[in-house]
């Protein structure tokens, strides 16, 4: 019976969410399986890979051919390495030690340049957080400046329209004045 590693699709629509499952070449896809060895979600940032590594790794070992997909999947997870080197102890090019060493190495690389992702990830989000605050500040200084020359200009027009009404008050006043004076000098 040939086997094949595959994805088997669950989820609503727009929303698939995918078993990695060991099933016979001739099964449809979301059919029946052999044995379900872990869960692939794509709609997570970076995309969650719940994977079963020795179960994989025999399954491998033991000529289950995978899907492109689950090769992807399966070489970012490390089972195509190990396979590689156990390959490697088999025909003694080096030993067991070795191909651990090897693999534990490569694991805290591929941890380190993760980590280092999500780190500058995060740098850039905050900075620009910083940078349209920066442009709202100054959005808000402009338009707090056209506010402010707005109010001078309604403040300069209403003192001088008072300053206009006083001088028409005292001019009505003033020829008053010099009428009720005149009389009394003649």
């Amino acid at each position: 019976m040939a086997t094949r590693i595959r994805l088997q699709r669950h989820g609503r629509k727009s929303y698939a969410f995918y078993s990695i499952v060991i099933a016979d070449v001739r099964a449809p896809r979301d059919g029946k399986f052999t044995e379900k060895i872990g869960t692939y979600n794509p709609n997570t940032n970076p995309a969650t890979v719940d994977l079963n590594f020795e179960r994989a790794l025999y399954w491998v070992e033991n000529g289950a051919q995978p899907t492109d997909t689950v090769r992807n999947i399966l070489s970012n997870e490390g089972v195509m390495l190990m396979k590689h080197l156990n390959g490697g102890v088999r025909k003694g090019a080096f030993d067991e030690a070795a191909a651990k060493a090897k693999f534990d190495a490569w694991k805290q690389a591929k941890d380190a340049k993760a980590t280092a992702a999500a780190d500058k990830k995060a740098a850039d989000k905050k900075a620009a957080a910083e940078a349209r605050l920066e442009a709202e500040k100054k959005v808000n200084e402009k338009i707090a400046e056209k506010v402010a020359e707005k109010k001078a200009a309604e403040a300069a027009a209403k003192a001088e329209a008072e300053a206009a009404a006083k001088a028409a008050a005292e001019a009505e006043n003033a020829p008053a004045e010099e009428a009720t004076e005149a009389p009394a000098e003649a």
